[in-house]
């Protein structure tokens, strides 16, 4: 049994990711890591194993820290726009067990922007 704040937290994100595969209907997933200093984004394809496009607030020659709500908008952008590039238009978003708040919910409205359906 789980017991530290850190194994829930890995338990709860698991049991959210397979919620997410079984209702994805073939969609790929838009999953996000968020860090105290830095962001990140991918969109998956689990049925092959790939990761189709990908973006981070550590990729050289980004304008904005990487733990603002700025940056997180940036990189939301720029995985939609490297997303539509490979022809994928519609994915599930996997938060990962982060709260949709914050950075978080910035990087998923940027995504809906620049044209990613979720």
């Amino acid at each position: 049994m789980a017991t530290t704040l850190k194994q829930n937290a890995k338990r709860r994100a698991e049991r959210t990711r397979r919620r997410l595969k079984a209702v994805a209907n073939g969609r790929l997933r838009l999953s996000v890591h968020r860090s105290d200093k830095n962001i990140s984004a991918q969109i998956i394809d689990d049925a092959q194993g790939v990761t189709v496009a990908a973006a981070s607030s550590l990729e050289a020659g980004r304008g904005s820290k990487g733990s603002d709500t700025a940056a997180a908008a940036m990189i939301g952008k720029l995985v939609a726009e490297r997303a539509l590039e490979k022809g994928v238009k519609d994915v599930v978003f996997d938060r990962g067990g982060y709260i949709y708040h914050g950075r978080v919910k910035a990087l998923a409205d940027a995504a809906r922007e620049a044209g990613l359906n979720f």
